[in-house]
């Protein structure tokens, strides 16, 4: 009986001692130093631009990433490539119902819900919500010191966005948009 009550204090004491050497510790993402270029493509041509982060942390076990959650400002769409009223006019149309329904939709969110990898090298999995409407996705995501980058491919059309999309129309010919676009994303914290 003693020797049972030994065993069990000393796996105790090892789990808390384990434990406590654990640091979990979530990092706030600096928004202002943060950005997220986004590139759509069509047919003619392509076209870039910023969007902002309204808030995000990542959430570390010691120095490997386990987590993490970001909110994007999707009223900050902004097209970096075209000057003027073209520029206007193209943020104007990806903000309205055509592409983002921004009104409706002033919020994106990604919730990260797998990470492997180790040493600043890491396959991130985690929940893109755009329009309500969420999706899975897979990207890299590299971690050095106090920055963070990755490059995601976003599929417009999982989240209804049918504007110029060959999955939805037929007999676009030059007129269309492909469904991918690309997020290339540079956190600081």
């Amino acid at each position: 009986m003693k020797k049972s009550i030994s065993k069990s204090t000393f796996i105790v004491v090892l789990a808390i001692t384990a434990f406590s050497f654990t640091t979990i510790t979530n990092k706030k993402v600096n928004i202002e130093d943060s950005n997220i270029i986004w590139k759509g493509y069509k047919v003619t041509g392509e076209h870039e631009g910023t969007i902002a982060l309204k808030d995000g942390a990542l959430t570390f076990n010691g120095k490997e990433l386990t987590g993490g959650n970001f909110i994007i400002d999707m009223t900050t769409i902004k097209v970096t490539d075209l000057e003027g009223e073209y520029k206007g006019k193209l943020e104007g149309h990806l903000k309205s119902d055509d592409f983002f329904g921004v009104e409706k939709h002033s919020t994106a969110k990604f919730d990260i819900t797998n990470v492997k990898g180790k040493n600043g090298k890491y396959k991130v999995t985690g929940n893109l919500t755009i329009k309500g409407i969420t999706n899975t996705n897979t990207f890299d995501m590299i971690v050095n010191d106090n920055s963070a980058t990755a490059a995601l491919k976003i599929d417009r059309s999982k989240i209804d966005v049918r504007y110029g999309s060959t999955s939805f129309f037929d007999d676009l010919k030059d007129k269309a948009i492909y469904d991918e676009f690309d997020l290339n994303v540079n956190l600081k914290f």
